[in-house]
């Protein structure tokens, strides 16, 4: 399988993802209104999570960068990244995004925005002084594969469809906990209607734990594909790879970040991610794949 087919079955398989998480919101919005003797549940879950999607949509960008403390800088006052970023635009085919700083010693990057129009790529003050030019490059070409493949506005999404689950699992919790529940006086309409709250209870706890693993699954397919979409724009893996061991061997956590947007990271935040060993049920649970494996695999490509 090549790096052009590989990039085209992620694409469909991430769709299909999609696909079950909105399924997913219908069928527990469903089961929730049956269980809370209220129809019009399903029809707010959706309606909820178009509107979600679509604030998200517009606003993604400027929510993240608030969250992280993010400041724009222009060619005038970072001349020599402005222009690493725009030699890169350039042989990728893409506009030059809007550039941000985080004042943060710890080594990362990240893009957002909806579309390659109105992206923007944030690095942290550590990262531009921590790596070497070819690894810079190898790290930005990373990011604007994030861009290019439409991972940014893919990313947002599913985090706002994540979001509704969980919600709505807490809602439901909050309903059976003081005293949301129906009553019937027919014996067998009250047998439905206690194994659909049982139903229900076990959604709301089950539910925003698959949401989350989906979330993360999608998330680590991402990064694997723009290893490798990376490292074919600047033709030197190397780089990159050198970068992934560099960010992780920094011991600094990197305090602008938060489980929201810890996923948008070049490299995990939170240096759960590291050199070592990581056992396949642990592996769920990380948003990126673990270094390791990110670097065998752009030193393993063939240019």
């Amino acid at each position: 399988m090549t790096l052009y087919t590989n990039a085209d079955s992620n694409r469909h398989k991430t769709w299909l993802l999609l696909s079950v998480f909105f399924v997913a919101i219908i069928g527990i919005g469903y089961v929730f209104g049956v269980a809370m003797d209220n129809s019009a549940i399903i029809y707010g879950a959706v309606i909820f999570s178009i509107v979600s999607s679509f604030v998200s949509y517009w606003w993604s960008d400027k929510i993240v960068l608030t969250m992280s403390g993010a400041h724009e800088v222009t060619h005038d006052n970072a001349r020599e990244l402005y222009h690493l970023v725009e030699n890169l635009c350039i042989t990728a085919g893409l506009p030059t995004p809007k550039i941000y700083l985080i004042d943060d010693t710890a080594p990362n990057a990240f893009a957002t925005g909806r579309d390659a129009e109105h992206a923007v790529i944030c690095f942290t003050t550590g990262i531009l002084g921590k790596l070497e030019k070819t690894e810079l490059e190898g790290v930005v070409a990373h990011e604007l594969s994030h861009i290019g493949n439409r991972d940014i506005l893919l990313a947002t999404i599913v985090t706002v469809l994540v979001g509704v689950i969980v919600l709505m699992a807490d809602w439901f919790m909050r309903w059976s906990i003081f005293g949301g529940r129906r009553d019937d006086n027919n014996d067998n309409g009250g047998q439905i209607a206690l194994i659909m709250t049982i139903v229900a209870i076990a959604l709301a706890i089950l539910a925003p734990i698959f949401a989350y693993l989906m979330q993360f699954a999608i998330s680590r397919k991402r990064e694997f594909l723009a290893d490798a979409s990376g490292a074919l724009l600047t033709r030197y893996p190397e780089g990159l790879a050198r970068a992934l061991e560099k960010i992780s061997a920094d011991t600094e956590p990197l305090e602008a970040a938060n489980r929201a947007t810890a996923h948008l990271y070049f490299a995990s935040p939170f240096k759960a991610d590291t050199n070592q060993e990581v056992s396949w049920f642990a592996k769920l649970w990380l948003t990126h794949p673990p270094i390791k494996e990110r670097v065998a695999a752009l030193r393993g490509l063939k240019m």
